[in-house]
């Protein structure tokens, strides 16, 4: 253990970077609360997305490398800000009239268009928590309908009726001369239409702890601002919470970076220390738009989940969190194979090497052992070569390939067949385009074809791959690429494919020779 934590104080992994930091403040003194505090916060005004799953994954790793430095204990609360108003309707949820008719009010008091749940806050939550549930994680999970209503906001939304002025002049520092105008901290929910009102102040009573301000038909109203009656704005909202809390680390998207000031201003004025934070750069759909829970573009959990494991999407999340990445379905095989490529990897290294290889912190330490003796692209291949409609077709040229191979002692590889074949019929048989050999192409094929038939020797990828280069030189290509190439759009339909050797080692030889003679006659088309 001594070993670990040595080796964790001076890995270079973005986790441990950020985890020496929360370490850092506490170095004089444990924290008083007795434990250190992750939070993640989130918006359930649409379904949930990727970029909320990876806020909590990436926060995760954290927390983990943490505790591998520090014996403080920890706690991760997942925060939804279900008592934000609708602003407007979601576009990928049924029932979008009705929706119109609650504009305004508390997601927790909007009618659930699914019908399933109490309101549309409380299944977007449910939503939520069962994405975080599939992956396992170690989570509290926090309504901020919860934490107004039942008193556990109200000593600093007192504190922040105290401090009025002061945090009011942090607000006022970054807005418009217009929106000065009328803005204020707190938003009162309406006590008839329970809509969440954006009105000036007429009072902030601190003693009483009331606040009196007209309605948008100008009645007067006097409420008070615990328990539920009134919320603070969004970035008060932010920076009170952690004070409240107690939160030493929050992560959160680039499009927040401008707020951090402000944020940590609120949190220190109503005596708090603000929290280590960590900006990331947003993800991107196929158009290199940002990800939008409200608009429901790019890929979601459960789509990624219908083509690939867990684990290929913690790895994707894993890197380069500082970099914007386009996060569309054609990101999925890489990243399947790159993640089994470092699981592969993680054996053979040192202590250093592991605790910067991202399957140390998708696994938190707990490294299981890669059993994916055919890649996932191979295996796309192979389900396209074959028109495999389900995985056991897979299996009887995998168990022929690898005879020790089975579903029960090689449960990754059984999962990857199932996800190929799926992705195979929506995404790579689709967009195949097959053309006819030029002249050298199809004398070069015809070669290779001959060679295979004739062939009765060791049939493993090295063999297959020196035959398939050895025809390619004798054939005069003057970059083997090009021959490549044209055996993948000729035969695969793609311009781009496996290692060939490795595939016709799987598919079969005789499987191969009866594909080419396909090819060349133009029945693959």
């Amino acid at each position: 253990m001594s070993d670990l934590r040595d080796a964790a104080m001076s890995a270079k992994a973005w986790p441990f970077e950020e985890a020496r930091r929360i370490l850092k403040r506490y170095e004089k003194a444990p924290p008083e609360k007795g434990y250190v505090l992750f939070e993640t916060g989130y918006g359930p005004s649409g379904l949930p997305h990727i970029g909320t799953f990876g806020e909590v994954l990436r926060t995760t790793m954290i927390r983990r490398a943490f505790e591998t430095m520090s014996d403080i204990p920890t706690r991760l609360i997942c925060f939804s800000d279900d008592l934000d108003g609708m602003r407007k309707v979601p576009g990928n949820v049924p029932h979008q009239e009705m929706l119109q008719e609650h504009l305004q009010k508390p997601l927790t008091s909007v009618p659930d268009p699914f019908g399933t749940h109490d309101s549309f806050g409380d299944h977007n939550n449910a939503m939520l928590r069962r994405f975080l549930d599939t992956f396992g994680f170690d989570y509290e999970f926090y309504s901020a309908t919860e934490f107004y209503r039942t008193g556990q906001f109200d000593e600093t939304l007192m504190l922040a009726a105290e401090r009025y002025d002061d945090v009011m002049k942090i607000m006022l520092k970054s807005l418009r001369e217009e929106r000065r105008q009328t803005y204020s901290i707190f938003l009162p929910i309406h006590p008839e239409t329970g809509r969440v009102l954006y009105v000036p102040m007429k009072n902030v009573d601190a003693a009483k702890g009331e606040i009196t301000f007209d309605d948008e038909t100008g009645r007067e109203w006097t409420l008070p601002i615990t328990g539920g009656n009134v919320k603070l704005q969004w970035k008060p909202d932010f920076g009170a919470r952690w004070a409240a809390l107690g939160v030493d680390f929050e992560m959160y998207g680039k499009d927040h970076s401008t707020n951090t000031p402000i944020y940590d201003g609120i949190c220190r004025a109503l005596g708090a220390r603000a929290p280590e934070h960590f900006t990331y750069e947003l993800f991107l759909d196929d158009k290199g738009q940002k990800i939008s829970k409200s608009s429901g573009n790019g890929i979601s959990i459960d789509e990624w989940l219908t083509y690939a494991s867990t684990e290929s999407l913690s790895f994707f999340m894993f890197q380069k969190p500082k970099t914007a990445k386009r996060m569309y379905f054609d990101v999925i095989p890489k990243a399947m194979d790159e993640y089994h490529q470092q699981l592969r990897a993680y054996a053979t290294q040192d202590l250093k090497a592991q605790l910067s290889n991202p399957v140390w912190h998708i696994h938190g330490g707990d490294v299981p052992e890669s059993k994916m003796v055919v890649p996932f692209s191979m295996l796309l291949n192979l389900a396209s070569a074959a028109g495999a409609e389900d995985k056991d077709t897979l299996w009887g040229f995998i168990r022929r390939y690898a005879p020790d191979a089975t579903a029960e002692t090689h449960p990754d590889l059984d999962a990857a067949a199932g996800y190929a074949v799926k992705y195979c019929e929506d995404f790579v048989l689709p967009n195949k385009t097959f053309r006819a050999p030029d002249e050298k192409e199809r004398a070069a094929m015809s070669d290779l074809a001959a060679q295979l038939k004739a062939h009765d020797g060791a049939t493993d990828d090295e063999t297959l791959q020196s035959m398939v280069f050895a025809v390619g030189k004798a054939h005069e290509f003057e970059n083997l690429r090009d021959w490549f190439k044209a055996l993948y759009e000729v035969l695969l339909g793609q311009s781009q494919g496996p290692r060939f050797g490795g595939f016709i080692a799987l598919y079969g030889v005789d499987e191969t020779v009866a594909l080419i003679e396909k090819g060349l006659s133009g029945d693959l088309g």
